[in-house]
């Protein structure tokens, strides 16, 4: 997407593309991680990458080929469903590292708000970073106390947008295991992140 000119991100290395308390990396070197590997698919020994670090974009995530394309070296990024297909240039496990946040703190910060606890199925498009997710499970913050469920919320917005809205960081991070489809191949994949206050984001649903 990249070096096809769809993508919000493209000519934005070295710029400021998130809160400074933003640092995102992959990594295929977790132990025991959904999507961690000794090398990838083209024989690139595993690593981690920083994405993004302090809220400033550092790279991307590139197979041979790719790489070659951009004059840079591959990130053991060449993934490929199975023999049949080729590699392309995909996740391994993705997250945004710790902060220094208490959950107990950032709640009683909120006013008004939602505790997206546990987030279910979305969707992201590339090219704008506008995305939509649901929320499996969810609670609403009044008065910096953690109130009555919520069922059927959705988090809609854009990606970049609310990275920049990021304005609390936990301390643990949890990685969740799952699969990435892409150019219709699937490859095994870890996501995660700590939790997260975002200043203001828009959230839907219907009222019972």
């Amino acid at each position: 997407f990249i070096q096809k000119g769809a993508s919000i991100y493209k000519d934005k290395i070295g710029q400021k593309v998130a809160s400074p308390l933003v640092t995102a990396i992959d990594s295929s070197l977790i132990e025991n991680g959904w999507g961690s590997f000794r090398f990838d698919d083209e024989g690139v020994c595993a690593q981690k990458t920083t994405l993004i670090e302090e809220g400033v974009l550092k790279g991307f995530l590139h197979s041979r080929l790719t790489a070659a394309k951009a004059g840079v070296l591959s990130t053991g990024n060449g993934r490929r469903q199975s023999y049949r297909n080729l590699p392309i240039p995909r996740m391994t496990n993705t997250y945004i590292a710790e902060g220094s946040s208490e959950l107990s703190e950032m709640i009683a910060s909120v006013k008004k708000g939602l505790y997206a606890k546990t987030l279910g199925g979305g969707q992201v498009d590339p090219a704008t970073g506008d995305f939509v997710f649901g929320v499996s499970e969810g609670y609403l913050i009044e008065d910096g106390k953690i109130s009555i469920p919520v069922r059927g919320a959705t988090l809609v917005g854009n990606g970049s947008d609310i990275l920049e809205k990021i304005d609390m960081v936990g301390k643990k991070v949890e990685i969740k295991p799952g699969t990435c489809g892409k150019e219709d191949q699937e490859a095994p994949v870890g996501c995660g992140q700590p939790q997260l206050r975002i200043s203001e984001l828009v959230v839907g649903g219907t009222e019972a």
